[in-house]
């Protein structure tokens, strides 16, 4: 038997074994020209605000109304969709 060989069920945080996830379905859903263009046009205004790589903990993201506007990284990437508004009628 190898020395380096898992045996059993993948614990580590974020291993496919672990969560149950199918990362190969996510990996051609973020590759699409679509979802390009999307992040391209975020990092773009993430550039333009100054916030791009300066460790600020800021995000540019959209609102349900489609306006860019910075926001925390935390409370950007936790957005469970649908359930915040931006109080506009879209």
């Amino acid at each position: 038997m190898a020395r380096n060989t898992i045996k059993g069920k993948n614990t580590r945080k974020g291993s496919n074994k672990a969560t149950g996830r199918d990362y190969s379905k996510e990996k051609g859903y973020q590759s699409t020209p679509a979802r390009k263009r999307y992040r391209a046009a975020l990092n773009k205004a993430n550039r333009k605000a100054g916030t791009y790589g300066n460790g600020d903990k800021k995000d540019m993201s959209h609102d349900a109304c489609g306006n860019v506007k910075k926001e925390s990284q935390s409370n950007n990437r936790a957005r469970n969709r649908g359930k915040r508004k931006c109080g506009c009628k879209k």
